[in-house]
């Protein structure tokens, strides 16, 4: 194939299109072409992460690819971009399996994305591992081929609880936005909330994304000790910003959603002020990991800017799959192993080493341990978010 069609593929595969041109005869004659999918926002308000989770695992596949190609495999990243929107991801997830040189799909962010997206890969019988999605719904439908490496909102959401009990909070306002994600994690923070006795003032939903005025009226008057958002920081840190600008003088506290440097860019010294910004994650900043050190000096070296949120996940999320299909080939005497093959291989890893921890996973594909964390927001310069405080780390079974 001409190198100018090479690129054209490589091409419509960000922009999340393929052409019967990029079809894996088109790139090997013995059929020994193999393709590893992402789906992530590459584009929008959530881009800042969905681009460094497709980076992470680029990254993964230049380091830990050479295995595959001594058995005579070439093997290719396809970046496809959901825009963090379900049509989107669904739309992407049909065109993957269309292309039967994918054999696993690392991804997505978003949860309300990747449910929907992986009843496609579950039909098609495709493994798909997540560097990022908490839903319990991601795992507990069962299903054989979808796996996750981080932890879930009913354990996230009474970790944030927890948290805010033992650290004075007697009152809370809890506010969220209407996704899976977000309305999800907001019910288990409330719920453990109330059986911690603290009172919560309001539980409200909105896809508001630029004045909260009306939302906050009652926030206001109820002052509560803390504000709770369960969803993404290009809302929460709006509505936090907008709290501060009225008055509001008690604690935030969010999510892994809000886990993005975009929430100094947005909210800057706001999040500082008054009893100060906290957020749960089952992602910490990439320097909390033993084994991260290198990754970090890598990334930096090859896209001049430190790891976002999620990037080290979407780099053991890639680690993994390039492990599984390896195993599955062995097994096959250096065969092109099937996708029913490397989801077997997938759900049969143990004791992984990644490097933000070591992974075996359980009978649904969640990890057997997971790890949860509680960060302070300590800057309001984008550039330091990574530098935030490592408050509370838990390793925390999934639950039974």
């Amino acid at each position: 194939m001409p190198k100018q069609m090479f690129s054209l593929c490589s091409l419509l595969a960000v922009a999340g299109m393929t052409l019967a041109l990029c079809a894996p005869s088109a790139f090997a004659a013995d059929g020994k072409s193999i393709k590893i999918a992402t789906q992530s926002p590459l584009s929008g308000d959530q881009s800042v992460v969905g681009v460094d989770i497709k980076r992470g695992a680029e990254m993964a596949l230049e380091q830990f690819g050479k295995p595959l190609a001594d058995m005579g495999f070439k093997v290719e990243l396809a970046p496809f971009d959901d825009q963090a929107n379900p049509d989107t991801g669904v739309a992407n997830a049909k065109r993957i399996v269309s292309d039967p040189s994918i054999l696993a799909v690392v991804g997505h962010y978003n949860s309300g994305v990747q449910i929907p997206s992986s009843e496609v890969y579950h039909t098609s019988g495709l493994a798909n591992v997540s560097p990022a999605n908490t839903n319990p719904k991601v795992t507990t439908r069962g299903y054989a081929e979808i796996n996750r490496i981080v932890g879930r909102d009913d354990v996230q959401g009474l970790v944030g609880a927890d948290f805010a009990g033992s650290h004075g909070v007697k009152s809370v306002f809890v506010v969220h936005d209407k996704t899976a994600y977000g309305q999800g994690i907001a019910e288990f923070f409330k719920k453990r909330a109330e059986e911690k006795g603290l009172k919560v003032l309001g539980f409200e939903g909105t896809e508001e994304k630029a004045n909260f005025d009306a939302l906050l009226s009652p926030v206001i008057a109820g002052n509560p000790d803390l504000v709770y958002f369960g969803g993404m920081t290009f809302q929460a840190a709006v509505l936090f910003r907008q709290a501060r600008e009225r008055g509001y003088q008690g604690m935030f506290m969010s999510d892994d959603g809000f886990d993005s440097s975009d929430a100094t860019k947005i909210a800057g010294q706001t999040l500082l002020d008054g009893a100060g910004t906290y957020y749960s994650t089952v992602s910490g900043p990439a320097s909390v990991y033993p084994g991260t050190a290198k990754f970090i000096q890598d990334f930096k070296a090859k896209y001049n800017a430190d790891p976002q949120p999620f990037a080290a996940q979407g780099f053991d999320s890639m680690a993994i799959c390039l492990k599984a299909i390896e195993n599955a080939a062995k097994a096959k005497k250096d065969g092109v192993p099937s996708r029913a093959e490397v989801a077997q291989a997938i759900r049969a890893i143990k004791d992984f080493p990644g490097i933000t921890g070591t992974f075996s996973f359980n009978a649904i594909g969640d990890p057997t341990v997971a790890q949860y964390f509680v960060i302070k927001v300590n800057s309001p310069d984008p550039a330091k978010w990574s530098a935030n405080s490592v408050v509370e780390t838990l390793n925390i079974a999934p639950p039974k």
